[in-house]
């Protein structure tokens, strides 16, 4: 396995480990408040167990190696992690619409330039999986305020120029692009479109590092597992 994606892979596996702990917290603090609501006449389901003078409790599974915990409504609350979006999990959502957007322009071309039925193919799939999570991080920006630094995110209005975000085509490859027919489109198509995705991956790695978001480690997340499986595919072609 290539270096560079064991560690994309170990940043997934710790976004993904945290998300499971703000979902599992989340449960637990619900839980418990359906139990606090519900106990009044004293009996129990057997669920939960007695802490601090009789007070509704949740056992919380361990680390691995470590023994479970048993915490009261408070502790559970306190147990939460902070998911307060801050300026990478902004400028990552801000940059990936921009970025998908480009491929969706640069698949837009292959019904009428591309020869091979698998590249047709690949484009409709990458519109169908792309358009969508535009449509689900556009709603994120809506729901959190729209970015910081003015609603611009971080680095301002510049984070989304182009140069700044890897793996974009620029404005004279996507001429020459549209210039191509046949095959030679395909495999310029290709080209760009591995290497649109590898920025793509680049991106996701760092928002997985640096963010601190649950939804959108989840959408960085579904970044890196399609992508990757679709720069396979293209390589393969």
């Amino acid at each position: 396995m290539p270096q560079e994606v064991a560690v994309l892979l170990s940043r997934r596996s710790r976004s993904v480990r945290r998300s499971a702990l703000v979902a599992w917290v989340s449960v637990a603090v619900l839980a418990l408040g359906a139990c606090e609501s519900g106990s009044g006449d004293g009996s129990g389901d057997g669920e939960a167990a007695a802490k601090d003078g009789g007070a509704p409790a949740v056992v919380a599974p361990g680390k691995p190696g470590e023994p479970a915990r048993t915490l009261s409504p408070e502790e559970a609350k306190k147990a939460l992690p902070d998911n307060s979006p801050n300026s990478a999990d902004y400028s990552y959502v801000q940059m990936m619409i921009a970025h998908h957007n480009q491929a969706l322009e640069m698949t837009s071309l292959v019904p009428d330039r591309a020869a091979a039925d698998p590249v047709k193919r690949l484009a409709e799939r990458i519109k169908a999986a792309q358009q969508p999570e535009i449509g689900a991080m556009e709603g994120w920006l809506k729901s959190n305020g729209g970015g910081k630094d003015g609603g611009s995110g971080k680095g301002g209005h510049d984070a989304h120029e182009h140069g700044v975000m890897p793996g974009m085509a620029t404005e004279a490859q996507l001429a020459q692009l549209r210039a191509a027919k046949g095959r030679a489109f395909d495999e310029f198509f290709l080209k760009l479109m591995i290497t649109h995705h590898e920025g793509a991956l680049t991106m996701a790695a760092e928002v997985l590092s640096d963010g601190n978001n649950v939804q959108v480690e989840e959408m960085a997340n579904d970044v890196v597992a399609q992508q990757t499986a679709e720069i396979s595919r293209m390589r393969a072609m």
